[in-house]
This record gives C-alpha cells, structure tokens and sequence, in this order.
C-alpha cells in the first residue's frame, strides 16, 4: 500500500504540522486522522525536525506498527518525489497567490489539491489523475486478491 492514498496528502502532515504549529502529541492525532482516512501506511518518510523525533510520535508509529525513515541531515534531495510535488505547490499557489487570512490558503490549497489529485493528468502516471490511477491500482489489486481467492478453492 502507498504511504497515503492521494499524492497531496502525502505531504500534507507537514504542511499541518507546521501551519498550527503543533506538538508531537497533537501530530500522533493528525497521524490518527489521516490513518482513518487513508488507511495505514507502510512506511512514513520525514525530515529530522523536532515535531517528527518526539516521543509522542515514535510511540505512535511503534503502536501502530509503522516504519519511520528519516532523510539524512542536510539532505533533502534524498525524496525527490517530495521536491517535486513541493516544487509544483509553490510555482502553481504559493508564489501566484496572496492570503489575507489563514483560512484564505487553506481554502485556496483545498482547491488546488483536488484540481492536482482529481482533475490534472500526471505524466508518471501514464496521463492519468491520482484519482484515475488509485481507482485502477484498488480495482487490479481486488481482481488479484479474487484470483488468488478462487484458484485456492478450486
């Protein structure tokens, strides 16, 4: 399984995070939401800032069985994939908008994020949305799970 299901939500812990500043505690929360909306991911790969080496969330991710990666220090090229899609969230929103309040970038990004996942095609994924490729990914995975289920019974 992905780490999170829509490619903006992957990134968006630290977006939270960092946007309410919260503690660890109140980040093992977030972590909780998205889990429940998502689903749990395999893997969680983060920078070494002090809201993702607490004790609140190293509890967490061993509670919930969850591997923690950490970048090396000073190296934030190691996932490129994360520069890229920060890379697209600034040139397309950040840099083109101005926000009079906090909830001014919240709405702006909610929109931004559904036109990214639901509505732009992405060349590494074949020119399809995030959406499409989840829905055909879900759909290949049931048709394995249900060949494997009859050819057992059989």
């Amino acid at each position: 399984m992905p780490p999170f299901r829509d490619t903006a939500s992957q990134y968006s812990l630290g977006q939270w995070l960092a946007d309410t500043s919260i503690s660890g505690v109140g980040g093992a929360r977030e972590l909780d939401t998205l889990v429940r909306v998502y689903g749990k991911p395999a893997c969680i790969v983060s920078d070494n800032g002090t809201e993702f080496t607490s004790q609140a969330i190293l509890k967490w991710a061993g509670d919930n069985d969850v591997d923690w990666h950490y970048i090396g220090p000073g190296k934030p090229q190691q996932p490129a994939f994360i520069e890229s899609f920060t890379g697209s969230l600034r040139d397309e929103l950040l840099n083109e908008e101005l926000f009079d309040t906090l909830d001014d970038p919240r709405r702006k990004l909610a929109l931004w994020r559904y036109d990214y996942n639901n509505i732009r095609p992405h060349s590494s994924l074949g020119n399809k949305t995030p959406a499409k490729a989840r829905r055909e990914l879900e759909k290949n995975e049931t048709k394995k799970y249900e060949n494997q289920t009859r050819s057992r019974s059989l």
